[in-house]
C-alpha cells in the first residue's frame, strides 16, 4: 500500500486529514509549533491514534510520519 493510500484510508475512516491530526496532536502536547516534542516517544503517539481513532499500527505510523515531515 502506498503512503497516499494510507492517508486516503485514514481520511475515509476518520474524516480527518493529516493537518487535522496535527492540530489535535498540538493540543495534546505531542507537537510544539508544528514540530515533534522531543520528550514524546513515537509509541505514545501511535497508541493515542490507535485508541482514540481505532487506527491500525501502519495507519498510525503514517500519521506519525506526517508529524516528522513526510508530505501527503
Amino acid at each position: 500500500m502506498s503512503f497516499q493510500a494510507y492517508i486516503d484510508n485514514i481520511k475515509a475512516k476518520t474524516g480527518k486529514t493529516p493537518a487535522d491530526f496535527k492540530k489535535l496532536a498540538e493540543k495534546k502536547g505531542f507537537l510544539e509549533k508544528g514540530k515533534l516534542n522531543p520528550a514524546v516517544k513515537a509509541t505514545e503517539i501511535t497508541n493515542w491514534l490507535k485508541e482514540e481513532f481505532e487506527l491500525g499500527h501502519g495507519h498510525a505510523m503514517a500519521i506519525y510520519a506526517t508529524f516528522k515531515g513526510k508530505s501527503e
